[in-house]
């Protein structure tokens, strides 16, 4: 049952269109999914996905499925072919001009929705680093990254004070999606019904404000700063952004997409005295559009205010040792005609190869590249992600159409036949030509490597 206080705060917000967004509430809540285009077009996704797809208008190869349970055990959600996403938080990010080889961030990144939707758009010339404050929560977004291929970032788990201290106007784009009461939540959530109250409001509008504020100067001149939530109360939305510019005169209120108008609301003033700007910023009811609640402020800011774009910290990755480095490039060199490109680094107990230029913050990070493996004695043992991210590009493969049997047994974690990849050693497993993991192949079977948290059950 809905809080009686969050109901008389959405009919007072929503005046004679609450009928309607109450009617809205008591329907299923709606999952959506995304291409993951570093992967597959969107054109062969149609073909693969063996279920009914509807269009979302304002994102490109964005659809609800006509399946609404399960999406995580279909082979093509494994194979990273699709991000499953709610229809409205996918609306955030699509308000951004994001260009090829932009510098993206992304301070409140968890589960990695909004990140790895703004590292299809930027490309693998551009670079992403994904931050989440709770550290179980950034280890999501390194799986999710992992699974989707994501190359060219870095996962954090850093405090946004750190990491204004760490980049001075150096992002072409920060999006903070910033903690919030959920309210449009409630919906596909029970938790974020009892944890609802007045003062939880107050609260979450106090910490987005600092969290904001926090993330200001590490945005270029013309850079964008995008602030969403997924809640409706005006003191965590309009309000958080009046209070921002109040103090923050250097940027403004930007208008969204065409695509984007059409889909949701004005913004709300929070008093008469507001500026009418803020009626720029965007609302996503589900009365209006299929999907749960979401709130977009596209901020930007203003040019020639002399911020030299710079990060103020030095690299602090480790190289491997000679014998190491021979070891791990013998390997590279056995299993792919052409070596990937990038440097590599030590990562924990492995090896990681790093395609972009940016230097590793010197703590606090669960991902930076592409985790290649670890040695033991004098072998290489690759990991997940250098199958899932450069399946492609190995010298041998097993590529499953999606009726073989063999896929839903490599997905349980069992031996496969090596029927049509007549091979030995590492090789990689996919699925219509997009990669799902790896094996090994010996005596025309397939050891399976696919991760035992990750198989079907």
């Amino acid at each position: 049952m809905l809080p009686e206080g969050f109901i008389q705060r959405m009919k007072k917000l929503l005046g004679e269109d609450f009928a309607a967004f109450d009617a809205a509430l008591s329907e299923p809540a709606v999952r959506g999914v995304r291409v993951n285009k570093r992967k597959i077009s969107g054109e062969k996704f149609k073909e693969l996905f063996p279920y009914e797809l509807v269009e979302l208008s304002y994102i490109d190869s964005g659809f609800i499925p006509e399946i609404q349970e399960g999406l995580g055990l279909l082979p093509e959600h494994h194979a990273g072919a699709f991000y499953s996403q709610d229809p409205g938080a996918m609306s955030a990010v699509c308000a951004l001009d994001l260009k090829r080889g932009d510098r993206v961030l992304d301070a409140c990144s968890a589960p990695g929705g909004k990140a790895s939707q703004a590292a299809d758009l930027i490309g693998e010339e551009g670079f992403l680093l994904a931050n989440e404050y709770v550290p179980k929560r950034a280890k999501i977004i390194v799986g999710n990254f992992e699974r989707l291929g994501i190359k060219n970032a870095i996962v954090t788990s850093l405090d946004t004070k750190e990491l204004s201290r760490m980049f001075e106007g150096w992002f072409d784009a920060v999006i903070c999606d910033a903690p919030c009461s959920g309210e449009g939540m409630f919906r596909k959530s029970d938790e974020a019904i009892a944890d609802w109250s007045e003062e939880n409001v107050r609260m979450c509008a106090e910490r987005q404000l600092e969290i904001l504020s926090n993330l200001a100067g590490v945005v270029r001149e013309g850079g964008q700063l995008l602030y969403s939530t997924c809640t409706y109360s005006v003191e965590e939305n309009e309000g958080v952004v009046e209070k921002f510019l109040e103090s923050h005169p250097d940027f403004y209120i930007s208008k969204v997409p065409d695509s984007l108008l059409a889909v949701t609301a004005s913004g709300i003033l929070p008093s008469e005295n507001s500026p009418k700007e803020l009626a720029l910023t965007r609302r996503f009811y589900p009365h209006l559009s299929s999907g749960e609640g979401q709130f977009i402020a596209l901020l930007k800011r203003r040019e020639n205010i002399g911020i030299s774009p710079t990060i103020l910290y030095k690299d602090s990755a480790k190289l491997p040792s000679k014998q190491e480095l021979a070891i791990i490039e013998g390997f590279l060199s056995g299993v792919f005609n052409k070596r990937p490109e990038g440097r590599i680094i030590k990562c924990g107990e492995g090896f990681a190869l790093v395609t972009h230029g940016v230097p590793l913050p010197e703590r606090s990070v669960f991902m930076s590249g592409v985790m290649l493996g670890e040695i033991r004695g004098k072998n290489f043992f690759p990991h997940h992600q250098l199958f899932s991210t450069f399946g492609k590009e190995m010298k041998q493969r097993c590529d499953l159409s999606r009726e073989d049997p063999r896929v839903k047994k490599y997905l349980l974690g069992e031996e496969i036949s090596a029927e049509g990849a007549e091979v030995s050693g590492y090789l990689a497993v996919c699925l219509e030509g997009v990669p799902m993991g790896g094996g090994k192949a010996s005596g025309g079977v397939i050891k399976n490597h696919y991760p035992k948290g990750l198989r079907n059950k």
